[in-house]
């Protein structure tokens, strides 16, 4: 399985990363996309990917709580990751109105600029696809992407929380899907149990958005609350169930579309 998402320059790691890592493996996570989403955390991601490569990536961008470090010298730093054979993706970038960290203009201005570089990337033959986030801003998210029809590559909404409209504009315009543990939460994702059975194999990833979004149908529940990726697993299991599909179906569905997705090399033999 591949996590598409997982925040591992976080600090709750530092004492027990590669600890992480292994359990992982031990789960049959494979390969970590490393979230990559300010301008302090984004170069910390290529250093683990480029530590341990084959087994992780790194995504480069500025997460929309973070809008107002978007300047012009971030604009470049930003630029020149995306540049690495490591960074397979622009992102975190989008918008995110429910908890407005940063003014919604800073937001928009910052998305924006991330949307131009992904641009200015496939322009130039060297197209990278997008790490998006949205929250509670759906109709300004939508509209700022169709600003840029025809000019991007492949985009994924990740950690997809929206309603049934949501999820179909989201398809219709070719986005993919990302799922994590919320859909094991009970008191706000089970509206997304009867949605991911209509997310086509082709245009659905999974991820954990590690340390955040612990599933809470974990059993026995652990005695803290950071989330890692080894419980990409559980996030499976839930899903395949939902989906009325075998478990090893939807790991090796998820698996062949995040390796597409991403233009990943195909796994070496002690990956599969």
């Amino acid at each position: 399985m591949i996590d598409i998402g997982a925040n591992l320059t976080h600090d709750s790691f530092d004492h027990d990363r590669d600890a992480v890592l292994a359990r992982a493996r031990a789960a049959g996570v494979t390969r970590m996309i490393v979230t990559g989403a300010s301008r302090e955390h984004s170069p910390k991601a290529l250093e683990l990917a480029r530590a341990h490569p084959g087994v992780l990536y790194a995504t480069a961008g500025v997460h929309p709580h973070h809008a107002i470090e978007y300047t012009q010298e971030c604009d470049a730093e930003m630029r020149a990751l995306l540049a690495q054979p490591e960074v397979v993706a622009v992102g975190e970038c989008g918008l995110d109105y429910f908890r407005d960290f940063a003014p919604r203009p800073a937001q928009r201005r910052a998305f924006e600029r991330q949307l131009q570089i992904a641009a200015d990337l496939a322009a130039h033959g060297a197209g990278k696809p997008l790490f998006l986030h949205q929250r509670d801003a759906h109709a300004d998210f939508v509209a700022m992407l169709k600003n840029f029809a025809g000019r991007l590559g492949a985009a994924v909404v990740h950690c997809f929380t929206g309603n049934r409209d949501e999820l179909f504009d989201c398809l219709d315009n070719d986005w993919h899907i990302g799922i994590t543990g919320w859909l094991c939460d009970e008191r706000r994702g089970l509206h997304l149990r009867e949605l991911v059975k209509h997310i086509p194999a082709n245009r659905l990833m999974i991820e954990t958005d590690a340390p955040y979004l612990l599933p809470r149908t974990v059993k026995p529940a652990p005695s803290h609350r950071r989330n890692e990726p080894m419980y990409l697993a559980h996030i499976v299991e839930e899903l395949a169930r939902d989906r009325g599909e075998a478990v090893e179906a939807t790991a090796a569905a998820t698996t062949t579309t995040a390796t597409a997705f991403f233009k990943l090399p195909e796994a070496h033999p002690a990956q599969r």
